[in-house]
């Protein structure tokens, strides 16, 4: 079931209160008429992906809400998405069920331009035990779901808080603060290297913290006497115990509790009512279940935190028990592209935001880590992936992308863990939400003129074949290509000469902005949006040349795609492919051809 869509007519509304009705989805009604075509994209006037933004919003953007071709966008991902974010809410799918409900946003440079929710937020009393039916409750636009490792966001602009308050030094070792902490090999560990997740301590609590600790002064005396896995700083081990610890440095530092300084410091200032730790039992209506808990007997989880160790700390800690919902996180989100503030209230400086930024993990190569931020995530960052795109994801299904480099970002709150947690990954959801904004942001063609696009799913080779050329000599060939892809996802150009029986990687070489080095054999990769100039060559061709550019993806993870434009090969004199003319004899077989002057 998807939440029907109302009449668009409340972005005044949401400009004031960020508020359409909790049934409404921003993007349906316009996806229904719009199709990716040569106007796409152009309408509302946006920055196209392939021109990034280097610095922050304006300080003064506000969300409000937009039809996807109105924020200049192309509508028909965004519309897939919603189609297929109703599949994965489906039991009915089989292997493909994902969760029993969620909740999505996308925006792009402040326009909300989807807002939607599928499935239920209630819907089991226990593994495999439905509810009577009229006890179901809808997922809605509204629904507050609990976060999980996502409340890390809010220990970690806490602490940034703190750095700039003076309160915490960035590198200076925990045990400043708390002396207790020094014990087992730990005093050498920094307050970076607990936000980096190169601290050295083990993922969890051995033993858990609701397991053989009768309080909570026994449980905080076990994350202080916890013993390292790893010397500080030798590797990255994603870990809750860095953020529980953290939160025991705040506390001290501050002498308020964690609560008190998310709620004073962080949601009161940018109005996020429906953002905290133990919410109260008003809102039960309000909020998605999660797991029926045997281990601990705490029967069908709702209404409080879902993480065990979480619930052992009272429900607050600081590695899990936030609860909001994905307008609140909407202001959050914007709040940092914005430079740390949002309508006039400020949480962070422009400093401090750039410390979530910033990768300060680059002796880890594939977990970049600004503060208590994730970067460059692409197995859930998908198409907006980058060096800049930060983020985060939590155990009961939630993902947040951020990506400052387009002034887009996407929010997927689901309860895929309602009522066991022995469900499938929701790694394709989250990509999925990513890769469709990623794809409904136009890239054009330089110059204009004929050009192709293939975003295909992974696990798949897509072909564009010239007809024999008519050749002889030395034969150049000259393109212009967007690429934009998973790093083992690569576009290659080869030649054949016996009609296409065997084929031949030529070599590239490519000029532009974050051109990769001279003389490859494929191109691929997210780290710049940028079209590049690529020249190759045949020599000692003969008549029945035939080349292709061939694009493929393995089973994992994708990019946005790649695109192509101004194809041309020549031999000498001669024009033997001119990609522009509409009879230049190109097979197409996974490629997709844009109208001249079209953006996708």
């Amino acid at each position: 079931m998807r939440i029907p869509v109302l009449a668009l007519t409340a972005a005044s509304a949401m400009v004031a209160a960020l508020a359409l009705p909790a049934g409404a989805t921003a993007a349906t009604a316009t996806a229904a008429t719009g199709t990716a075509s040569a106007a796409a994209g152009t309408d509302g006037g946006g920055r196209r992906f392939d021109q990034p933004y280097t610095g922050f919003a304006p300080a003064g953007t506000v969300l409000r809400s937009a039809s996807p071709r109105a924020a200049g966008l192309a509508p028909d991902p965004i519309a897939a998405f919603e189609q297929q974010v109703a599949a994965w809410a489906d039991p009915a799918s089989g292997a493909g069920y994902l969760f029993p409900g969620a909740t999505s946003l996308m925006v792009h440079e402040g326009k909300i331009v989807e807002r939607g929710a599928t499935g239920y937020a209630t819907r089991y009393s226990a593994p495999q035990a439905e509810l009577p039916r009229d006890q179901w409750t809808p997922a809605r636009t509204d629904t507050i779901y609990d976060l999980a490792s996502l409340s890390k966001l809010f220990t970690s602009l806490v602490a940034v808080q703190q750095l700039e308050s003076g309160r915490i030094r960035l590198d200076s070792p925990v045990a400043d603060y708390l002396p207790e902490f020094a014990v087992n090999g730990k005093g050498a560990i920094t307050i970076r290297q607990l936000l980096t997740h190169t601290s050295g301590l083990a993922p969890d609590p051995e033993p858990a913290l609701w397991q053989g600790y009768p309080d909570i002064p026994s449980r905080v005396k076990a994350i202080l006497d916890t013993t390292p896995v790893n010397p500080a700083g030798t590797t990255y081990t994603y870990s809750d115990l860095n953020m529980l610890t953290l939160q025991l440095v705040l506390e001290k530092v501050t002498g308020r509790s964690l609560d008190t300084l998310v709620r004073e410091d962080v949601t009161r200032p940018l109005h996020m009512t429906d953002t905290g730790y133990n919410p109260p039992a008003a809102k039960l209506s309000r909020i998605a279940a999660t797991e029926y808990e045997a281990t601990p007997a705490r029967g069908l989880v709702h209404g409080e935190v879902h993480d065990e160790n979480a619930w052992a700390m009272g429900g607050v800690a600081g590695h899990a028990g936030v609860f909001s919902t994905v307008d609140d996180l909407a202001v959050l989100a914007q709040a940092i592209l914005n430079g740390g503030t949002y309508r006039g209230h400020r949480i962070l400086s422009r400093h401090g935001v750039s410390l979530l930024e910033e990768n300060f993990n680059q002796a880890f190569p594939g977990d970049s880590h600004g503060l208590g931020f994730e970067l460059d995530q692409i197995w859930y960052m998908g198409g907006l992936s980058g060096p800049r795109t930060l983020g985060h994801t939590g155990f009961t299904g939630t993902s947040l992308v951020i990506d400052p480099a387009s002034r887009s970002f996407a929010v997927l709150l689901t309860n895929r863990v309602h009522a066991t947690r022995a469900t499938p990954s929701t790694n394709p959801a989250r990509r999925g939400i990513a890769g469709a904004l990623a794809q409904a942001m136009p890239v054009k063609a330089p110059g204009g003129g004929r050009s192709w696009f293939s975003g295909q799913g992974g696990g798949t080779t897509s072909t564009l074949t010239t007809g024999p050329l008519n050749a002889s000599g030395t034969v150049g060939i000259d393109f212009r290509s967007f690429v934009n892809t998973e790093a083992t996802d690569r576009l290659r150009v080869e030649a054949s000469s016996d009609g296409g029986a065997t084929w031949q990687p030529l070599t590239l070489h490519v000029t532009g902005t974050g051109a990769p080095a001279d003389g490859v054999t494929s191109l691929s990769g997210q780290a710049v949006r940028a079209w590049w100039r690529v020249h190759a060559e045949v020599p000692n061709t003969a008549s029945g040349l035939q080349l292709r550019w061939r694009y493929t993806t393995d089973s994992v993870y994708e990019g946005r795609g790649v695109n192509l434009s101004g194809l041309r090969v020549t031999d000498g004199t001669h024009v033997l492919l001119d990609g522009d003319k509409p009879g230049a004899p190109l097979t197409p077989a996974g490629w997709r051809e844009l109208p001249a002057g079209g953006a996708h």
